[in-house]
């Protein structure tokens, strides 16, 4: 693989010296986007953009035209895995994904097979093949999956849901079918993000985005168990470099630790968590990757840039911070904000990482 021009952002992931904070946003390939409402209407619907390595990669390329981004992240969809187990992934306006065959029993789980990714999900390793080749070494690829308890929770919900009642049940009543269906996602998760690394991603996140409707204790044993397997299966060097692994769990900032001891390389912190916290609590461990709420892009720009000089006062000096939203950019943003936000962390994180004159 080509060295990177911008490889800042793997850098802080490895807790080595960058020249300023690298930063870029989850969602930064979307609706707030007008090129993309654009694009996407002449697809016809979201999963005919996913499904295509060409558009897949024009999306993902996007935002990287406007914003100065120190990475761009393949688009894609987390539930890519359940609709190649068969579970009839369709999309309703104004309510979310939804699932035609979702999984209501022990048989439901057992009649599910472990998708081959070079087959029922090859459109994926293709875009990146063809994002990596339009990058040009520019700047490092994010390669993702959902974790396999967030993966779970649209199954068995068969949609997006409030109250995870489905999915409680079956946790509390019947654990055994809920770990069966976990032990097969986290082996899914695997393989397919093995592939996507083999496709050439240089990095690799796992979203955790229904982890924190859980208690402390069943957050560990059916979420970040699960996560932990996949940190331990993954490949963790490819094209002469490591992959580093990002886990992010939304609203989890009350387990920094734990997740810290899984062997990843950085977490992900929402806005709940303040990010001096943070660091003092996982130290040297992990690199951090956060956390500025993204309704802050609402705001005006000045606002928005004392936000980002807050944060990074926050984290203080050193390398080992993401620059990044609490979670995802929010579709009715202006995207000159998104510009603001990403130019201003460039500019006031440089005095963080000016090595101190020994005297």
């Amino acid at each position: 693989m080509s060295k990177l021009k911008n490889d800042r952002y793997l850098r802080a992931l490895r807790r080595e010296e960058v020249d300023m904070t690298p930063v870029w946003m989850m969602r930064q390939a979307g609706r707030y986007l007008p090129e993309y409402r654009e694009l996407r209407m002449k697809a016809g619907d979201f999963m005919s953009v996913c499904q295509s390595p060409e558009l897949a990669c024009e999306v993902t390329l996007q935002p990287l035209r406007r914003f100065a981004l120190d990475a761009a992240i393949l688009f894609s969809d987390i539930l890519t895995i359940p609709d190649a187990m068969g579970l009839g992934l369709y999309f309703v306006k104004g309510e979310g994904p939804q699932f035609a065959h979702p999984i209501r029993s022990l048989s439901d789980v057992k009649a599910l097979s472990v998708p081959d990714p070079l087959k029922s999900l090859a459109y994926v390793p293709a875009a990146i093949k063809t994002i990596v080749r339009e990058l040009d070494s520019q700047v490092p690829l994010i390669g993702f999956s959902g974790s396999p308890w967030t993966l779970a929770t649209y199954m068995v919900e068969g949609a997006s849901s409030k109250q995870f009642s489905k999915i409680k049940k079956m946790l509390f009543s019947d654990p055994a079918t809920l770990h069966l269906l976990l032990d097969k996602l986290a082996l899914s998760v695997i393989d397919y993000l093995n592939a996507q690394i083999e496709a050439g991603v240089d990095s690799v996140m796992i979203f955790d985005t229904w982890g924190g409707v859980l208690s402390g204790d069943c957050y560990k044993e059916f979420s970040l168990a699960y996560m932990q397997k996949i940190v331990e299966g993954i490949h963790h060097s490819a094209h002469g470099q490591h992959i580093p692994v990002t886990l992010f769990t939304k609203n989890g900032g009350q387990w920094l630790e734990w997740i810290a001891e899984t062997g990843c390389d950085a977490i992900g912190i929402d806005w709940t968590c303040d990010m001096d916290d943070a660091r003092r609590r996982v130290g040297d461990k992990v690199a951090l990757q956060g956390n500025m709420d993204p309704s802050m892009l609402y705001a005006p720009a000045d606002k928005i840039e004392r936000e980002v000089q807050r944060i990074l006062n926050q984290y203080g000096h050193g390398s080992g911070h993401v620059f990044n939203l609490g979670h995802g950019i929010h579709q009715d943003v202006p995207a000159d904000h998104a510009g603001v936000f990403v130019d201003a962390v460039h500019q006031y994180s440089r005095s963080y990482h000016q090595t101190p004159i020994k005297e």
